[in-house]
């Protein structure tokens, strides 16, 4: 008897595939570090970010540094601005200034969160849209939303990135998103049902208001798990066949050599044995947010080639 003639309950299970994103990340570098190339020696534009960091807290300090060397990894020009936690608003926004009117900087990331006495908003706002490789800028999301962005949230555009680069039909696909941060889930929502060649989805969003959180899941082809939850979603919230991936980043704890241990919004032993594909946490969504951010910059400095 084949196996496609037994019992569902007596079928093997297959693995999911595991949607590494660090391999995609590094084939798109690859792209990235051959186009800066080009920039160079065409229009002797060298791609320039500056990222500002605020205060000593250990995991943005950690970011910073991995974006710093992936950029100067690139090719990039980068500048590191490193502040006490107590500058005033005011120097952060002349400091903001100063980058949106230097010529050789094409893209200006500030770490979030800021100190309490700051208001992020403001300082987000005074961000040049042209500068904006975050996509944060109200500019962008509005450009995004009508279906003509300039520049794509780095982790939602990962998400979208690491899904067609998979092979993941999108085209009438049932996505629910869990999770409606303006940082994830209202942006991969409006890219994923945007009318173009990587979108055309049907995308439903839960949230806090959500009744039944897992009726919508399970009828989901494509699960995205936002919420910042250790494991939050479990294996009877997925259907069998389902793409599962986890934007969350949990820490748990630390090893004894230092490493923090870290969980994903997804209960991976469980989703992994009923999902056609899944991403890890670490090693899955994280590496694409910053090569994103790399590609956007990258954008910019293309955008300054004189016409």
């Amino acid at each position: 008897m084949s196996d496609a003639t037994l019992p569902e309950a007596k079928r093997q299970k297959t693995d999911a595939k595991i949607l590494k994103g660090a391999e995609v990340a590094k084939e798109i570098r690859e792209q990235i570090k051959q186009e800066v190339q080009e920039l160079k020696e065409k229009h002797s534009i060298v791609p320039g970010l500056v990222t500002i960091l605020v205060g000593a807290n250990p995991a943005s300090q950690s970011y910073i540094r991995s974006k710093n060397k992936t950029a100067t990894d690139l090719g990039f020009e980068s500048v590191q601005e490193t502040h006490p936690e107590d500058i005033t608003e005011a120097k952060l926004l002349e400091l903001v200034d100063k980058y949106n009117n230097d010529p050789k900087i094409h893209g200006i990331l500030v770490q979030l969160p800021l100190p309490k006495h700051i208001n992020e908003e403001k300082v987000l706002l005074a961000i040049s849209p042209d500068k904006d490789v975050d996509g944060f800028h109200p500019t962008n999301v509005g450009k995004l939303l009508i279906g003509n962005p300039k520049f794509l949230p780095c982790t939602p555009y990962g998400i979208q990135e690491l899904l067609v680069r998979s092979g993941q039909p999108l085209k009438g696909a049932e996505v629910v998103v869990v999770g409606r941060s303006n940082i994830v889930g209202k942006p991969i929502a409006a890219m994923l049902m945007q009318k173009s060649p990587t979108g055309n989805a049907t995308v439903t969003v839960c949230h806090t208001g959500t009744k039944d959180i897992a009726a919508h899941t399970r009828r989901a082809d494509i699960v995205i798990a936002a919420v910042g939850v250790k494991e939050y979603i479990t294996g009877d919230m997925i259907k069998d066949g389902a793409v599962i991936i986890d934007v969350g980043v949990n820490e748990v704890g630390v090893t004894a050599e230092g490493k923090r241990i870290l969980k994903g919004d997804v209960c991976y032993a469980e989703c992994a044995a009923k999902a056609s594909a899944i991403t890890p946490v670490p090693g899955g969504v994280g590496p694409m947010t910053i090569t994103m951010l790399m590609k956007n910059t990258l954008a910019a400095a293309k955008a300054a080639v004189p016409q």
